[in-house]
């Protein structure tokens, strides 16, 4: 799975793995940031995070050591990040309420599909903004310092300083 190759979306492990993340998020769903809980559950659903990122629950994810969320990033309500692969989120990262950001790529083939999955790591830069409502699909590398608009579907990649909007995401120019 981490490696990018196919994989039993049965598999027991997998499971056992997705099961805990669920009861963990089911906890933390119900804190605020000012609960005593919320920074001891937030490390053991993500490991890989930083304790200076804030998180305002409800927030989905599958297994949430996939994630990597640098210092002063900051997650609005109601996100969803798919991490069957390494979600890697850089420092001063800002992300609107909604966002969905998926490593999941399902085989065209219907018969393939029913057996595996595929998962490509999605990297999002340093001091970005995400609007509210943006969809970030597989492989996705998002430059430094760049503008996702709300509601963008961003499938390829954004280089550094980028202003995207749109479905597909397409390069925009900044009004003052």
């Amino acid at each position: 799975m981490l490696a990018g190759l196919p994989f039993d979306t049965h598999d027991a492990d997998l499971g056992r793995e997705r099961e805990k993340a669920t009861r963990l998020l089911q906890k933390f769903n119900t804190l605020t940031l000012f609960d005593g809980a919320y920074r001891e559950i937030l490390r053991e659903l993500l490991p890989n995070t930083t304790t200076e990122c804030l998180i305002r629950p409800p927030f989905f994810c599958d297994y949430g050591y996939n994630i990597y969320i640098g210092e002063g990033g900051f997650i609005n309500f109601n996100c969803v990040m798919l991490d069957g692969a390494p979600i890697r989120i850089g420092n001063n990262v800002l992300i609107g309420p909604a966002v969905q950001i998926y490593t999941f790529h399902h085989p065209i083939d219907h018969l393939e599909r029913r057996e595996v999955e595929i998962c490509r790591p999605v990297t999002i830069g340093d001091d970005c903004w995400i609007g509210g409502g943006a969809i970030i699909l597989p492989g996705v590398t998002i430059g430094p310092k760049s503008v996702i608009g709300a509601g963008a579907v961003v499938t390829k990649d954004v280089p550094e300083g980028g202003v995207v909007a749109g479905n597909p995401a397409r390069p925009i120019t900044p009004r003052s």
